[in-house]
């Protein structure tokens, strides 16, 4: 005689809760490497983003040191650059490369104190940011001041552009730029 059959006994069970919970870990697994992955990509996003800051300040202080260059009124020197001032341009061809992007411009190593280690184990100073001031000639103080009948006398004036840039090996590039004018 047959035994009847009920459902949820041992004998009707087939393995299926095995395949359901390896699919679910499978899933589980699936998902865990994801956040390990997208945590990884945050986290060099946020180095990145912190060693472009330590780049930026060293730039920036470059910067400053040379707009303080500027306002002594420096020596210009009359042929090519020289100690990272060059002066005015006054052949220019079409296929000269800008001075801060030719690799033949002396640049000028900034002598401020740079420590922004902030750890204290000396791997996050930013070393040897450069700069160079280039003359451009006498400019007007004011738009259309070179234009009035007759001209004020401190409507022109010397200006210069000032490029600054840091550029550690193995560190975020950073380039920086003003125009400064002295009276």
């Amino acid at each position: 005689m047959k035994q009847p059959h009920f459902p949820g006994t041992r004998a009707s069970q087939q393995g299926i809760a095995l395949v359901v919970v390896l699919i679910l870990l499978l899933v589980m697994t699936l998902l865990g490497i994801a956040s390990l992955r997208g945590t990884l990509v945050e986290e060099r996003m946020s180095a990145a983003t912190y060693d472009r800051g330590l780049g930026f300040q060293a730039a920036e202080a470059a910067l400053r040191e040379a707009e303080a260059l500027v306002a002594t009124n420096p020596t210009f020197p009359t042929g090519g650059c020289s100690l990272g001032l060059c002066p005015l341009r006054t052949n220019l061809n079409t296929g000269d490369l800008p001075r801060w992007e030719d690799p033949a411009t002396p640049w000028r190593t900034v002598l401020a104190d740079l420590d922004v280690d902030s750890d204290g184990d000396g791997t996050d100073v930013v070393s040897n940011p450069q700069f160079i001031v280039e003359a451009m000639g006498p400019a007007p103080n004011w738009v259309g001041c070179d234009r009035q009948k007759p001209m004020v006398s401190v409507c022109m004036s010397p200006k210069f552009r000032v490029t600054a840039r840091s550029n550690e090996a193995d560190r975020a590039s950073v380039i920086l730029q003003s125009s400064v004018s002295t009276l």
